[in-house]
C-alpha cells in the first residue's frame, strides 16, 4: 500500500484520461466541466485502498472507481438544480454555465457511462458491481426525497434525520470500499463488514460537516460560515436543537427560520441561530455523535480480516477526514 497522495494522483491519472471531451458536446462538455473542478476524491480513493488492503491491485480497481466518482458527480449536477444553487467548487454550476435541460440531460448521461464503466470486469463480478451501484443509486434518490421532504417539516427525529444522511450520503461511501473488496475477491462478508465501516464513517463526516458549516473555521472548511443557516436548511444541529431545548428556543428557532432573509441581515442571523444551538445542547450534542460514529466505524475494523498496514490505513483515512486533512 502506498499514501493517500499517491491514491489521488493515480486516480486523477486515469480521470483525466477518461474526461476528454466529445461530441455532441452539449451533451459531454457539462459532465466534463464538473469531473475537472476538483475535489479531495474520497469515494474512489477508498475503492483503491480497499482493493489493497485485501491484497489485490488499485489499477484493477480505477474503472470501479472512476465510476463512483462519476455517479457522485451525477447526484451533484442534479442536486445543484433541486437546490437552485449557484455555485459547485467557486464555479458556477452546470445549470448556470448551461441551463436547466442541459444539467438533466448531461447528468442523466453520467449515470449511465458509472454502469458503463463496470462493463470492463468480467461476469460475475461485473453483476455484483452493477447491482451494488443499482441498490445504492435507488438508496441516494430516497435519501435525496426524505431530505426534500424535511424542508417543510419541523418535527423530523433524530433517527429520521441520520436515516436520510445515511441514504443520501453514507451508503456511498460504503459502496465505494464495498467494490474494492469484491474486485480483490474478498469474502463476502468481509465486503459487507468494510461497508459497514464505510457507512458508519459517512454519518460522522456528514454530521461533522453540518457543525462545521456554523462553526468551523472558514479558511479550512472552504465554505462560508453559516451557509446552511442562511439557507433555513435544518441540519441536525436544528433537529437537536428541537429535540433539546426550551419551548422558547422552538419558538425562536421556528421564528428564525421562517423569517424572510431580506428582512434581516445575514450575521444578525447566523449569531442568533448559533445561540440557540449552543444553549440548546444541540452543539455538544452534534459532536458527541460525530465521535459515537467515528469510533462505531474504528470498531468495525477490528472485525476485517486484513493485515495491520490495511486497518492502519482505513483508520489514518478516517482520522484525516474527521480533522479536514484530507
Amino acid at each position: 500500500m502506498t499514501s493517500l497522495s499517491a491514491y489521488q494522483l493515480l486516480f486523477t491519472s486515469y480521470l483525466e484520461g477518461y474526461a476528454i471531451s466529445k461530441d455532441p458536446k452539449g451533451l459531454y462538455d457539462p459532465a466534463h466541466y464538473l469531473l475537472t473542478l476538483g475535489g479531495k476524491r474520497l469515494r474512489p480513493v477508498l475503492t483503491l485502498l480497499a482493493v489493497e488492503a485485501y491484497g489485490g491491485k488499485a489499477e484493477h480497481a480505477l474503472p470501479a472507481a472512476l465510476a463512483i466518482e462519476v455517479f457522485h458527480n451525477f447526484t451533484l449536477m442534479h442536486d445543484d438544480i433541486m437546490d437552485a444553487a449557484p455555485l459547485r467548487r467557486g464555479k458556477p454550476t452546470v445549470h448556470h454555465q448551461w441551463n436547466v435541460n442541459t444539467a438533466i440531460l448531461s447528468g442523466d448521461a453520467m449515470l449511465i457511462q458509472s454502469y458503463q464503466l463496470l462493463e470492463k470486469y468480467p461476469d460475475p463480478l461485473h453483476g455484483i458491481l452493477s447491482r451494488l451501484l443499482s441498490s445504492t443509486a435507488l438508496a441516494v434518490c430516497e435519501g435525496q426525497q426524505y431530505d426534500l421532504d424535511f424542508e417543510t417539516q419541523t418535527n423530523v427525529t433524530l433517527e429520521e434525520y441520520i436515516r436520510m444522511i445515511k441514504l443520501k450520503t453514507a451508503v456511498l461511501l460504503g459502496a465505494a470500499l464495498e467494490m474494492g473488496a469484491h474486485i480483490a475477491h474478498a469474502e463476502a462478508n468481509q465486503a459487507m463488514q468494510l461497508y459497514e465501516f464505510g457507512v458508519l464513517l459517512g454519518l460522522a463526516f456528514q454530521i461533522q460537516d453540518d457543525y462545521l458549516d456554523a462553526f468551523g473555521d472558514p479558511k479550512v472548511f472552504g465554505k462560508q460560515l453559516g451557509g446552511d443557516i442562511i439557507e433555513n436548511k435544518k441540519t441536525i444541529l436544528f433537529h437537536l436543537a428541537m429535540q433539546k431545548g426550551t419551548s422558547k428556543d422552538h419558538q425562536d428557532l421556528k421564528h428564525w427560520f421562517s423569517i424572510s432573509n431580506d428582512k434581516v441581515s445575514e450575521e444578525e442571523k447566523i449569531n442568533a441561530v448559533k445561540t440557540i444551538f449552543t444553549q440548546s445542547g444541540a452543539t455538544t450534542a452534534t459532536l458527541e455523535l460525530v465521535e459515537e460514529y467515528t469510533q462505531k466505524a474504528f470498531h468495525h475494523l477490528e472485525n476485517l480480516k486484513m493485515g495491520d498496514e490495511g486497518k492502519y490505513f482505513f483508520k489514518d483515512f478516517g482520522t484525516n477526514l474527521m480533522e479536514r486533512k484530507f
